[in-house]
């Protein structure tokens, strides 16, 4: 069945207090994807973001980001007054995030909503706690020591702590006390807002693609909670960790630093704690995209201590046991697999196996040294996700501004793009005219924008994750533009 989304992370939406939240802006687009006759919304992970503001490096695998609690709601539900919130700084850039006055901001805020919160009838919130126990405890005793140590990563916590010795967590439980049940009340906070947008957007027949991160962040209560899952020595120090080879366009590799799974531990559980990890991600979505797919079937190691990712070599996944696994807790859930990079005939093989859509990303079809590209629209299979771009990459106008100028000739030819127009509709639609199933856009190439708003480039720090939608952008007018492109080339 024919179909298509669009790509806009919940920090980019439009908001006056400094980030993207889940409140009215969000049901308002969630409108304007119904208008437009977009079926799909996708976002990318939605935990809590450490150093670095990525949301593929978070503090917990399941725990939902503070910063997307809206505000006005709390106020609607008696939990703030509008003058405790809405005369702060919240950052003098419409189009961009601020994360460090976000951080001395949003929190305070946070505060009295959440003592006010306790305060009541705490019925609602302590089955909240007994529904997640199972990650909660872990997560909000962890953030509580981390603020009571400054803020350092839990590797340089004091030993007891770090290692965690009954004693010791049981000391810090009681000392801490007041600071875990906050941290708590703030994930009750997020998953009843989150569950209330997930509705909405139910009603409205827009469905949720969430976003998977193949490892988790060294510094995550998940790591410290359950050590033995991962690769690290007697110490709790990593042995190797994640990363990319080198390649034609980094020749140093990426060295991303997360801490490797012990794949031969998880086969004797039967993969319960992964089974487990993507049981959750279906409660908060309808489809669920695997960031890495490649992972699964062999993945790049790097000795720990290393600046670059040249020394690492590929190691065996688990394969089709591990989804086999999955499938038989789990039954079929919908899954995208990404599928992007240098692939292997075995991860090829795998990917088949699975029955898992991959991805087609058009950017990368216009490589002068690749002529038969698989990206190309007329290589497209039925049973893929094609992209124009994912976060990762530049806008379409951006890319068109910076990319080899053969790159862009070509495109243009094939595309035949017309620069009155605006280059990103001749994009928009030759990715819609095409084969694919399903296809997703970003929302910044809907609008046309340029560079300035890329979401992420890769292996560069401090200018990402930082773009903002203006609030009045998702207009009738460019929904019913969009729903007539779905008409015409069979997408509603």
């Amino acid at each position: 069945m024919r179909r298509a989304g669009v790509l806009m992370p919940v920090f980019s939406l439009p908001s006056p207090y400094g980030i993207g939240t889940m409140g009215a802006a969000a049901r308002e687009f969630i409108l304007f994807l119904e208008a437009a006759g977009q079926r799909y919304w996708q976002t990318l992970p939605l935990g809590p973001t450490s150093y670095g503001d990525s949301p593929y490096q978070s503090f917990s695998s399941r725990a939902g980001n503070p910063y997307f609690i809206d505000l006005d709601e709390l106020a609607a539900e008696g939990l703030l007054e509008r003058e405790e919130y809405q005369g702060l700084d919240w950052g003098a850039d419409p189009e961009r995030v601020d994360y460090g006055l976000l951080y001395q901001t949003r929190y305070p805020v946070l505060r009295r909503a959440c003592a006010r919160l306790l305060a009541g009838d705490r019925r609602e919130f302590d089955h909240f706690c007994q529904e997640h126990r199972d990650w909660l405890e872990d997560y909000a005793l962890f953030m509580a020591i981390k603020d009571s140590q400054g803020g350092v990563a839990w590797s340089q916590w004091p030993e007891g702590l770090r290692l965690r010795e009954p004693r010791e967590l049981e000391r810090a439980r009681r000392e801490l006390a007041e600071a875990v049940t906050f941290w708590k009340a703030v994930q009750y906070l997020f998953f009843r807002q989150w569950g209330a947008l997930r509705a909405f957007a139910h009603v409205h027949h827009v469905d949720i693609v969430g976003d998977l991160p193949i490892y988790v962040s060294l510094d995550s209560a998940d790591v410290w909670a359950s050590p033995e899952q991962f690769q690290l020595d007697e110490t709790l120090t990593p042995t190797e960790v994640a990363g990319c080879p080198p390649d034609g366009f980094s020749a140093d590799g990426q060295l991303w630093g997360n801490p490797l799974f012990r794949w031969d531990r998880m086969r004797e559980e039967g993969y319960r704690w992964w089974v487990d990890r993507v049981a959750f991600q279906f409660r908060l979505y309808d489809v669920l995209r695997i960031d890495h797919f490649r992972g699964f079937d062999e993945y790049y190691a790097i000795p720990y201590g290393e600046d670059t990712a040249r020394n690492g070599r590929w190691r065996p996944g688990p394969g089709m046991e591990f989804f086999r696994a999955m499938e038989a807790k789990l039954g079929r859930p919908r899954i995208i697999a990404e599928d992007l990079g240098f692939l292997t005939p075995t991860v090829h093989q795998l990917l088949a196996d699975t029955g898992f859509p991959g991805m087609r990303v058009l950017q990368f079809a216009f490589d002068s040294r690749d002529s038969t590209s698989a990206y190309l629209p007329h290589c497209f299979i039925r049973h893929c996700v094609a992209y124009t771009g994912t976060h990762d990459n530049d806008t379409i106008q951006g890319w068109m501004a910076t990319a080899p100028a053969e790159s862009v000739r070509r495109a243009r030819e094939y595309l035949r793009l017309n620069r009155r127009e605006g280059y990103h509709w001749g994009m928009l639609r030759s990715l819609w005219a095409s084969v694919a199933d399903l296809t997703v856009v970003q929302a910044q190439d809907l609008l046309g924008l340029g560079n300035e708003a890329r979401i992420n480039e890769p292996s560069t720090v401090g200018t990402n994750w930082l773009w903002r939608a203006r609030t009045g952008v998702f207009t009738p007018r460019l929904a019913a533009k969009l729903r007539h492109e779905m008409e015409l080339y069979g997408r509603l």
